[in-house]
């Protein structure tokens, strides 16, 4: 067993971190002030490639090995959350459930726009009565000759504002619970398709959450995704490996966090020494390191284990699981090395703590993590 990274994923850590840090970096703060989605950022992240981490070669992307772009996640989430959520959105909810259940003409009309960049991509399941119990979706997709008419409402979609392209689950048949749901690809110029104004969040404030209404859209029976009434299988496969993804954004917050308590521990003085020769502040420290090492293999496991076509859902919702509670653990103990500045807008921790929380809720909150991982010993 060896955990060295190839010369590949180890070019993808430096060449993602010297773009986070030269062209996201900058702005984090702002944009986080602001609730301003970085739309000057995505056409940088389509030239680099890292908007078709997912998609294979012969539509215009990268066909990324999955843990590369877990480091490509974590990294830019390192710098800006709310740019590793974009992304991650972008490739593993939208184009990843296209690359691996999209006929050819739907691979061929929709993936070169979105490895590209040309089109921003999002992924609606979250209902008001639907959030963890996605059998619940009460939108509806009724077949009309060569159309679907689409009609319902989403909530909490991410990039949403700003997405081109929407895979969306509607319930299609009389079938009971998740046997009726379908999956649909939605351009967002349908008419009766309309996206409301984005929440205003505690964290990843920049990330453009909206809702999405649906008054008798009317989309071409093409863009049906996969087979009728399968919707639920495609929505729970597609959740599985964006799991991975957050949990990869839950490192990289909290590994931004980490590297400023270690900054600041070694440069703020009390008791005439820095307080880095303090044991309690070291004890924090080594805890700290731990918990991050920990999660990136729990991260790393799950991503190497899905591009190995090996069963790793319950691997998937164990790292999401862990990394989503240790983000808020670590980057709570970083405002404590700060201690009061740390709890001002001044230091970056106080953003990346705001940040954190939102990785123990959305792609399934800790609680649904742990039924996950529950069944798996208990079938």
């Amino acid at each position: 067993m060896s955990f060295e990274l190839t010369d590949e994923q180890q070019l993808t850590r430096t060449s993602v971190r010297e773009f986070a840090e030269a062209e996201v970096a900058p702005i984090a703060a702002e944009i986080d002030r602001e609730h301003r989605f970085p739309a000057e950022t995505v056409p940088k992240l389509g030239e680099l490639g890292l908007l078709g981490m997912l998609i294979p070669e012969e539509y215009g992307g990268a066909n990324m090995d999955t843990v590369s772009y877990c480091i490509a996640i974590e990294e830019l989430s390192r710098c800006c959350a709310t740019t590793g959520v974009l992304v991650e959105a972008h490739s593993s909810l939208c184009s990843w459930p296209i690359v691996h259940f999209g006929t050819e003409e739907q691979k061929q009309k929709y993936l070169p726009d979105l490895a590209s960049g040309k089109a921003l991509g999002a992924f609606a399941l979250t209902e008001p009565n639907a959030g963890s119990d996605a059998g619940n979706t009460a939108t509806t997709a009724v077949r009309d000759g060569d159309e679907f008419v689409l009609n319902g409402q989403k909530i909490f979609i991410t990039n949403g504002a700003f997405a081109q392209t929407f895979v969306v689950m509607a319930r299609s048949t009389d079938a009971p619970g998740t046997r009726g749901v379908s999956a649909f690809i939605v351009d967002r110029d349908t008419p009766g398709f309309t996206v409301a104004t984005p929440e205003q969040k505690m964290g990843i404030r920049g990330s453009s959450t909206t809702p999405l209404f649906f008054d008798n859209a009317r989309i071409p029976a093409a863009n049906l995704l996969g087979e009728e009434g399968k919707g639920f299988n495609i929505a729970m496969a597609t959740l599985d490996g964006g799991r991975t993804g957050i949990a990869a954004q839950a490192v990289g917050i909290a590994q931004s966090a980490f590297e400023a308590a270690v900054a600041y521990a070694k440069e703020r003085v009390q008791f005439g020494k820095p307080i880095a020769s303090l044991q309690a502040i070291q004890w924090m420290i080594a805890d700290m390191a731990t918990d991050i090492e920990a999660g990136r293999l729990l991260v790393y496991q799950a991503a190497d284990l899905e591009w190995r076509h090996e069963p790793f859902a319950t691997s998937s919702a164990m790292a999401k699981l862990f990394c989503g509670l240790m983000a808020t653990r670590v980057t709570g103990q970083a405002i404590q090395v700060h201690g009061g500045v740390g709890y001002t807008e001044a230091y970056p921790v106080e953003r990346a703590y705001r940040d954190a929380k939102i990785t123990e809720i959305y792609e399934g909150t800790n609680e649904v993590q742990r039924l996950v991982i529950s069944r798996a010993f208990l079938r």
